[in-house]
């Protein structure tokens, strides 16, 4: 089993602090997921020390602001020590600190196809968080085609370009994409605004068409 001092690197080894005296946030709104954060844990040690608030003004010592999850996760992997940057202020404050941690979080976002590229080029997906699946998912998101652009074949601009567009449609699949005729566009608009109406969601659309219509007009025929 590895050391405390190889789960918190040397340059943050003067604000470890004792597990047993931390206590977590009393009104914490978020939850977190244990199993990777732990994952993390032993797999990349401890690379940012934990918030907490000494509780002079607050009357609760020790108790933890930002990295709820982390002490947690420490707890569970039996870590004796764990670092620690220590805030001393009100209830207010605390409070404030507590919700941004969290909300910054919830509002950051990815550039998908470079989040793949990093995690292709690893080794593993040991301790990132991901794995195998959501990085196929990631994958196949980064190479979704770009938005079809307005045609103009040099025959116009502006309103004529844009008829010219809406007399057409398109069906892609994978890297397949197939012009379909204004007749075939209205009948699979019809088609969508029946399915949404009946099911009050477009999900499984695809496989309505691919199927059940396809199956009511052979059977139409026979």
């Amino acid at each position: 089993m590895s050391t405390d001092a190889q789960r918190i690197p040397s340059s943050l080894a003067e604000l470890a602090f004792p597990v047993a005296e931390l206590a977590s946030y009393h009104r914490n709104p978020r939850t977190g997921d244990l199993d990777s954060i732990a994952e993390s844990l032993s797999v990349n040690g401890q690379y940012r020390p934990i918030v907490v608030n000494r509780g002079t003004l607050t009357g609760r010592p020790n108790e933890i602001l930002a990295g709820n999850h982390t002490f947690k996760a420490a707890k569970r992997l039996g870590w004796s020590d764990i670092a620690v940057t220590w805030l001393d202020v009100d209830d207010d404050a605390a409070a404030k600190i507590v919700i941004v941690d969290n909300r910054t979080s919830d509002l950051a976002g990815y550039d998908t196809a470079l989040l793949a590229d990093i995690l292709t080029d690893l080794p593993d997906l040991d301790g990132t968080g991901y794995d195998q699946g959501q990085l196929d998912q990631l994958l196949d998101d980064a190479s979704l085609p770009a938005p079809i652009e307005l045609p103009t074949d040099g025959a116009g601009t502006g309103a004529a370009a844009t008829v010219d567009y809406l007399q057409w449609g398109y069906m892609q699949w994978s890297s397949t994409r197939v012009r379909i005729t204004q007749a075939e566009v209205e009948l699979l608009d019809a088609l969508y605004k029946q399915f949404v109406d009946a099911h009050d969601s477009d999900m499984g659309f695809g496989w309505h068409v691919l199927n059940e219509e396809h199956e009511a007009r052979e059977g139409a025929v026979a």
